[in-house]
């Protein structure tokens, strides 16, 4: 039988319907403290990147994947008797889910969703019970098969992507925010109930490679934003020549402070900014200020990056078995480390430059970021040099003469650029 979406999700929601039988087994019950948040190492070392090693040899183990996302989050989400995050506030999951068709079969790109859903139990176990997923891109990818089947079993809501320019007019079914310190845009609109009160945002990103280098968990968050906002990859497309509804939310001044920032870039000798690369130098600088404005005004409780098995998206079809979990309360913290595991030397990578010189970070060294590793009896202090590279090549700002897939590893002076 030939495999087309609709025979695929029908054959994969009877399959899903025999997992769900013995899924819920794997949770405890519920905890009855009335508040539940991080353990509290990680609450105490804000600054610090937390690596767990995870051993599944076969990335088409459902299983093991769902048991070590359960495992990880009976460790690292706790119940309380003192204040914390009460057990009635909603709790909004933003994974990275890309079911991808390729070469006549359909594979997981994005985070695993068995992974996925361990997380989701053994946060369950601590107490919550209001459950959303939001996801700007959904239209895209679905129908993300093993996702749909996750939220439809456990009743977790779904933030619907589809909107009309008439929404955007009345200002309704989405959450607005005012960016401080905008280049690009001075108000964003959220997939509800992002930025709303009452909520606690987990992001849960995939280490793959993208134009951007890698995609973690800073660019995951862009998926929470309303399309077309979402589209942060479009260059001056995206910025001068959006649509008429799209207008108001665009800085008056936004391309003479694009190019006041690019021209200072260029002159400071940011690297690759001589690329021909198809996203090119200013698609670049234009993403990572999109970029920055998003996350002024987004506040992930914690962010992890799936690195368990991941393609490699270099034309090969091969996989890396990275065989780990990164997780940290600092995003752009998080991403350096990430980027350093995965073969890049993160000095060149300019959205992290950026996000210091606008104040979101303070830092773009990895070698200033604190890295535990984060095992069964706890955390354990680490150099990054303890953990395997995976050495991901990507398409990011390619240079002369350079293959099209590379590594960004040229040697960067962390004591010479202080920005």
């Amino acid at each position: 039988m030939e495999l087309t979406r609709r025979n695929f999700l029908a054959a994969s929601l009877t399959a899903g319907a025999a997992r769900a039988a013995s899924a819920p087994a794997l949770a405890a019950p519920a905890a009855s403290a009335p508040f539940f948040g991080l353990h509290p190492f990680i609450e105490k070392n804000p600054k610090a990147v937390f690596v767990r090693r995870v051993d599944i040899p076969a990335r088409t183990d459902s299983e093991a994947f769902r048991a070590e996302g359960l495992a990880l989050a009976r460790q690292i989400f706790v119940s309380l008797d003192r204040p914390g995050i009460p057990v009635g506030h909603r709790v909004v999951f933003k994974p990275n889910m890309i079911y991808a068709g390729r070469r006549g079969a359909f594979e997981d790109w994005g985070v695993n969703p068995y992974f996925y859903e361990g997380l989701f139990l053994g946060l369950r176990e601590r107490g919550p019970r209001k459950f959303y997923v939001a996801e700007g891109n959904y239209w895209y990818i679905r129908p993300s098969v093993p996702y749909d089947d996750i939220h439809e079993r456990y009743g977790i809501s779904l933030a619907e992507p589809e909107y009309r320019p008439r929404d955007f007019a009345e200002g309704t079914r989405m959450t607005w925010s005012t960016v401080p310190d905008a280049v690009v845009y001075q108000r964003i609109p959220h997939l509800p109930p992002v930025n709303e009160p009452g909520t606690w945002l987990l992001n849960i990103s995939k280490m793959r490679p993208h134009g951007m280098c890698l995609s973690q968990s800073v660019k995951n968050l862009q998926g929470l934003t309303v399309r077309p906002f979402v589209q942060y990859c479009s260059g001056w497309r995206r910025v001068t020549g959006v649509p008429d509804f799209m207008k108001p939310a665009i800085h008056p001044q936004a391309v003479e402070k694009v190019t006041r920032y690019f021209e200072s870039h260029r002159r400071m000798g940011y690297s690759r900014y001589d690329s021909k690369a198809r996203l090119g130098p200013i698609d670049q600088e234009i993403w990572a200020h999109k970029t920055c404005d998003n996350l002024s005004v987004l506040k992930p409780a914690l962010s992890f990056i799936e690195a368990i098995h991941g393609p490699r998206e270099d034309g090969s079809g091969e996989w890396h078995a990275g065989r780990m979990v990164l997780f940290g309360k600092d995003p752009f913290r998080l991403d350096l480390v990430g980027l350093w595991i995965g073969g890049h030397e993160p000095g060149n990578i300019h959205l992290y430059r950026i996000a210091k010189e606008r104040g979101l970070s303070d830092t773009f060294n990895p070698w200033e970021v604190p890295v535990y590793e984060w095992t069964a009896a706890g955390p354990v202090p680490r150099k990054l040099t303890d953990f395997p590279r995976l050495f991901l090549k990507t398409y990011y700002l390619q240079k002369e003469g350079e293959p099209r897939y590379h590594l960004v590893d040229e040697p960067f002076d962390y004591d010479r650029v202080k920005l």
